[in-house]
């Protein structure tokens, strides 16, 4: 009974002190004493109190942002992804092969470490070797085919300055766009696609316009056409013109020379021949370019293709140290090396061999189905990306849906000016097989076969 008349004593001050502040207090002497500790400890939770009432509004703000997401995760990213196997025998993208797949999965590392900086140096050398070229300033560009294009025109040419074209597809008309953007005095040569120019319309055209630059399609992939390049350097150098070339989809397919037929830059992409993803583009500049690029009067347009600092990047300005200008592309220098070691490793000459033989056995099976040849002459034709005239009475988009559907297989139209006029059927790099032209023909057939066809 007294143990419970205990409990309901009255509390004391000591009591109440030790429950605000969550300690057991010590003795404490005389009242005032106790009513000083009573203060400072009132003191303390009052600034307790007054950093939480401060904190709130945060975690308000806080709470009201969060709950600012309106928009929901899309239904399509909360799936797993998807990609269908197809067959790609159209102009490029080529299928990749597993030796490259797996050389792009490798775990990333910084760009800017010696390691990369050496898997850099080897693309350079490979690229060297794929060029025939043995230019210091040789790079890959981070960006498809249309970065080392626009690189070269950037780093070359100054606004109001001449240049000349040569169209006779889809991508001389590129050009000569990206030329008249940048301020450029643009002249063209027109022929229709297929067509090709000689030497002498050229050095006419070049004696008459004066440019600093005249580019030429080495492969021009929307028409099927491998265009000559003898003798044009020569032309150039004559008129002290820098000479553009395009091999992007003829690199690997058909024979280029970089040093012996004087061309001043040569470009290319990595997606066709060279097997490798797209994002990533060899291009190579030789003395003459470096001085006319190095010595400009006005900055390159474009800070991420200025090649002063670009070549600094990959190590062809001659300074100790490698200073960041962009990240790259980790992984697609990984199958870029890769897709030049295949190259090195089967051989150059080995490698466009095989291309003319492919599209040789090519040529006779599209024959044989009673399709035409878009490119009459065999030597001007593309080995990497075969060209027929859409045949009589056939719509050509309902024929590639169905080889697309019934076949898994792309093929594609015409490109550009040569749209309506051409279907192409690309076999380069990977695909380079005389089975996938069978798979090719045997596709071509069945929709020549259940297509319709028109009366007229």
């Amino acid at each position: 009974m007294s143990d419970k008349v205990n409990k309901t004593q009255p509390r004391t001050l000591s009591d109440i002190l030790s429950d605000l502040t969550g300690r057991k207090l010590l003795s404490i002497g005389s009242p005032a004493m106790m009513q000083r500790a009573l203060f400072s400890r009132g003191a303390l939770l009052a600034q307790q109190t007054s950093a939480a009432a401060k904190s709130a509004p945060v975690l308000l703000r806080l709470d009201r942002s969060m709950s600012s997401v309106t928009i929901p995760p899309p239904a399509c990213m909360l799936r797993p992804l998807e990609v269908p196997l197809r067959y790609l025998f159209g102009p490029g993208p080529s299928n990749v092969p597993p030796r490259i797949l797996a050389a792009g999965s490798r775990p990333i590392i910084g760009h800017l470490h010696p390691e990369m900086y050496e898997i850099m140096n080897d693309i350079k050398k490979g690229i060297q070797y794929a060029f025939q070229t043995e230019n210091n300033m040789t790079i890959a560009m981070s960006g498809s085919g249309h970065a080392a294009m626009e690189c070269a025109l950037f780093n070359t040419v100054e606004p109001g300055e001449s240049v000349l074209i040569a169209i006779n597809g889809i991508w001389g008309e590129r050009v000569a766009e990206i030329a008249e953007r940048m301020g450029a005095n643009v002249h063209r040569m027109v022929k229709t696609p297929g067509g090709y120019f000689a030497n002498t319309e050229i050095e006419q055209a070049i004696k008459k316009h004066k440019p600093v630059l005249f580019f030429l399609a080495h492969g021009e992939s929307s028409a099927g056409l491998c265009h000559p390049v003898d003798g044009i350097g020569d032309i150039c150098r004559k008129h002290d013109c820098l000479f553009l070339v395009d091999t992007v989809a003829s690199l690997g397919a058909a024979p280029i020379f970089m040093d012996k037929q004087n061309i001043d830059i040569l470009y290319s992409g990595s997606q066709k021949a060279l097997n490798a993803p797209p994002g990533t583009a060899p291009i190579s500049f030789n003395d003459r370019a470096c001085h006319k690029m190095f010595n400009r009067k006005t900055k390159p347009v474009s800070y991420l293709f200025d090649m002063t600092h670009l070549s600094n990047y990959w190590g062809c300005d001659g300074k100790p140290a490698r200073i960041y200008h962009h990240t790259g592309p980790v992984s697609g220098f990984f199958a870029l090396r890769e897709s030049l070691a295949i190259l090195a490793e089967g051989g150059l000459e080995e490698s466009c061999k095989k291309h003319k033989e492919v599209a040789a056995y090519l040529y006779r099976g599209l024959e044989d189905l009673g399709l035409k040849l878009f490119v009459p002459e065999r030597d001007l034709r593309l080995p990497s990306v075969t060209t027929i005239a859409i045949p009589e009475g056939y719509d050509w988009r309902e024929m590639l849906t169905y080889i697309m559907k019934h076949h898994r297989i792309e093929m594609t139209g015409g490109l550009g000016p040569s749209i309506g006029m051409v279907m192409r059927i690309g076999l380069m790099g990977y695909n380079c097989e005389k089975t996938n032209a069978d798979m090719a023909l045997h596709a071509l057939a069945d929709a020549l076969k259940n297509c319709k066809k028109s009366k007229a």
